[in-house]
């Protein structure tokens, strides 16, 4: 079958078209797709289906995705599920633009987190909505190099946002973190953050499923909404390894907005029954 490769700040997805949800993807498959020596290679994988062709029930946050035509079913790289990916649907919402599957620079997104409203701007960058961050109160994760404490951070999948008074550079995100289960029963992914100058966050983020990674949108929302006092809005300017993107939160909620690109694209001859 056919597939892309695309990125947001470097974050990077193996994109497959499956329009009518004729693709069986185990997660052994998407394992093997995201392999970067043996595969593909990416931080997830994008299923781009159409959602009356999802072959699942949409309930809870997701069922207000049943109105989209589209629907961003994301892997992570170890081939779990996962509810929603920030940078993923930029670049979802690039793709389906530039394939001329979608009219005009505005398209909903169905994601497991729900609706997800994109914006593809004149200067190149794309704008997602990205809902109401929920801060959940304090939580702490155990890295390799010691217990770190942070703010529980809900952007539709589970964070734990970590404040530091220095630079994230030097924190080791290469081992998987220890969460407590009851805090986290599902997992999360853990962000390092600095503030950088006035309105500008540094931040490194070992995700879910994939690792430390070059970005991670949902990430980059958690962490403004950590640094921003409760009840205020705000605007950041977020460093991530793979580049930046910029935050706006306000009573209506968070927007991310940052770079999108399909970079390739060709065909899979690997046995994706696996």
């Amino acid at each position: 079958m056919r597939f892309a490769k695309g990125h947001g700040t470097e974050n990077d997805f193996v994109i497959l078209p499956d329009p009518d949800g004729a693709l069986d993807l185990r997660p052994t498959a998407v394992a093997a797709l995201c392999d970067r020596r043996a595969g593909i290679g990416g931080d997830g994988v994008l299923r781009v289906v159409r959602t009356a062709a999802l072959g699942e029930p949409l309930s809870g946050a997701a069922a207000s995705s049943t109105e989209c035509e589209w629907f961003m079913d994301y892997r992570n790289a170890d081939g779990s599920i996962a509810e929603m990916c920030g940078n993923g649907v930029r670049v979802f919402a690039r793709y389906l633009a530039e394939r001329g599957m979608v009219a005009g620079r505005e398209v909903s997104v169905g994601t497991r987190a729900g609706e997800r409203r994109v914006v593809l701007e004149d200067n190149g960058d794309v704008t997602v909505d990205m809902g109401r961050p929920e801060l959940r109160g304090e939580g702490s994760a155990v890295l390799p190099g010691g217990k770190m404490a942070g703010i529980r951070v809900w952007v539709g999948n589970p964070h734990l946002a970590c404040r530091l008074d220095h630079s994230p550079a030097a924190v080791d995100l290469s081992g998987q973190p220890e969460l407590d289960a009851e805090e986290f029963p599902e997992g999360a992914n853990v962000e390092v953050f600095s503030v950088a100058a006035p309105g500008t966050l540094e931040m490194r983020v070992n995700e879910r499923g994939s690792g430390e990674t070059r970005s991670c949108g949902t990430g980059i929302v958690a962490v403004a909404a950590a640094a921003t006092p409760p009840g205020e809005g705000a605007t950041w300017r977020v460093r991530v390894p793979g580049g930046e993107c910029v935050v706006y939160l306000d009573a209506d909620g968070a927007r991310l907005r940052g770079p999108a690109a399909i970079v390739a694209e060709g065909e899979v001859l690997m046995d994706l029954e696996v």
